[in-house]
């Protein structure tokens, strides 16, 4: 899988896909991770990728030219599975959408920065919008960095535990079980009594109550969807 990032500030993506599982599915070459600065394509001698707002709002807007160059050179080299612009009206991201996005082939994350981008770079170039939630940050990076992360970790091979990923929150619309790990008992608390039993099958229908019971508790309006 290949993940293109486009970006006027690269350097904030630097750490968040250096390390931990993204870091290492890259290194493992499951996943390919480029990000590419948006001035490469800015225009006159200060690569300028922004301009004032027409209508006269406050906010400067990341112009259209440079986008467009900048996804005409990569989508020369490679067919694009999708082009997602990084938006906080776009459709709200979940865990079905990371599950299917972690099956292309290639796709390119465009991050928004400063008052937004020229409308017309959502009409002709981006194939998907999507948001991580409803309100605004200073710019897609953050938002991208969270994507690629949902994506990368469901690739085959990036969790030690291939399995893992399986018992996540979200993946069958439920949240996940508490979990515990040694000493058994600390301070007077105590891990439950089944999770030491060591019989699957008593540990699995403790696990599937206690997820049924905390997203009722928690996230009931998942339990109506």
């Amino acid at each position: 899988m290949r993940i293109d990032i486009i970006s006027a500030v690269p350097e904030l993506l630097e750490s968040p896909l250096s390390y931990s599982i993204v870091g290492r599915a890259i290194k493992k070459g499951l996943v390919e991770i480029e990000v590419h600065n948006l001035r490469k394509y800015g225009l006159g001698p200060r690569k300028n990728i922004d301009d004032y707002s027409y209508g006269g709002d406050a906010g400067m807007v990341l112009m259209v030219e440079p986008v467009y160059k900048m996804i005409e050179e990569l989508s020369a080299q490679r067919h694009y599975d999708e082009v997602i612009y990084l938006s906080p009206d776009g459709e709200r991201l979940n865990q079905a959408i990371s599950n299917e996005l972690s099956l292309k082939e290639n796709i390119i994350l465009l991050c928004g920065h400063y008052k937004g981008i020229d409308h017309r770079i959502r009409e002709h170039l981006v194939t998907r919008e999507i948001s991580v939630g409803d309100y605004v940050v200073s710019g897609g990076e953050i938002p991208a960095a969270l994507l690629a992360d949902s994506i990368v970790r469901l690739i085959p091979g990036a969790l030690t535990d291939e399995t893992s990923a399986l018992s996540d929150s979200f993946q069958d619309d439920l949240l996940s079980p508490p979990v515990y790990t040694r000493p058994a008992e600390f301070n007077g608390w105590k891990v439950p009594e089944v999770l030491l039993s060591g019989n699957p099958k008593l540990i699995r229908a403790w696990q599937d109550e206690m997820a049924l019971e905390r997203t009722r508790t928690l996230r009931p309006e998942l339990l109506k969807d």
